[in-house]
């Protein structure tokens, strides 16, 4: 069987075909997968609140070519922002073979004085919202889909979701103002890691798979407060000497939407460059230099 099959990689990652919908998608990482799927000739949905945002990057990403990218305007905070979504992009094609839940948020705040509301939002717009957008979207996503070229969901996490260090500590990151925690942010992402998990389980005999991702900082708009900040310190703590940039992030979102993974599903892939699972601590950098 292996001497008849193709494993050319201009068919193994052929993205042609693809429709994908990015939520989250004007900026940040989001913006790094639309640009990917559309530079290889996919047709892209990006989906966030800001109409000005969405129309500068589309723009940009259709000059880039040659797929094809448009945008909705969503505000995926509640159920209804969700259903709305669903509607749209259902009125503008009748099938996807990606989705990208990307949407989220942070919320910074002292540890005892955190708002209820910083819960709140943060728990609906991280995991709630890729509940309903994927059930909804659940019809778009079987259309055509078989098992040997199933459609995907990919839900973004964050290495937050498994790191377990003193959020308030700029040593654990630098990505809040001192004394500051974002203490609903990282179980937010750890229920976004299980909900992917529980739907890998469910629609995988429909021939959807469900992978989940896990960045460590990359640069976005909600990381850029840390960079600005506290750069030192959030190299300090990468084996590399460097955080992440567009293609490490893109590399493997096209994977993840690609035949060549066609039998992956229920998977948490961490994207940090060793920062947490390698043993490595800044000091051991500064005692090889000695």
């Amino acid at each position: 069987m292996t001497s008849t099959t193709n494993l050319h990689v201009s068919n193994l990652f052929d993205f042609r075909n693809h429709i994908a919908l990015v939520t989250g998608g004007a900026s940040g990482l989001g913006e790094m997968a639309a640009q990917a799927f559309v530079q290889n000739g996919a047709r892209v949905i990006i989906a966030s609140r800001k109409e000005s945002e969405l129309k500068k990057t589309a723009d940009r990403l259709n000059a880039l070519g040659p797929g094809k990218c448009e945008y909705i305007v969503a505000d995926l905070k509640d159920r209804a922002g969700c259903d709305a979504l669903v509607a749209e992009t259902k009125r503008r094609t009748d099938r996807l073979t990606v989705l990208l839940n990307n949407s989220g948020a942070t919320w910074g705040a002292p540890y005892d004085d955190f708002p209820e509301s910083g819960w709140d939002k943060i728990m609906a717009l991280n995991v709630k919202s890729i509940f309903y957008t994927t059930a909804g979207l659940e019809p778009l996503l079987l259309k055509g889909a078989s098992p040997d070229t199933p459609s995907r969901v990919i839900n973004i996490a964050s290495m937050a979701a498994i790191m377990t260090g003193d959020v308030t500590s700029t040593e654990s990151g630098g990505l809040s103002a001192p004394g500051h925690g974002t203490f609903s942010y990282g179980p937010s992402k750890a229920a976004c890691v299980h909900l992917s998990r529980i739907q890998a389980s469910k629609l995988a005999p429909k021939n959807i798979m469900v992978n989940c991702v896990c960045p460590g900082v990359f640069p976005s708009r909600m990381t850029s407060f840390g960079i600005e900040k506290f750069e030192d310190t959030l190299t300090a703590g990468q084996p590399t000497g460097r955080i992440g940039k567009p293609s490490d992030f893109a590399g493997v979102i096209l994977f993840l939407s690609s035949l060549g993974s066609a039998h992956m599903t229920g998977n948490v892939i961490e994207l940090d460059g060793g920062a947490t699972r390698s043993g490595w601590r800044g000091k051991a950098r500064a005692a090889a230099k000695i």
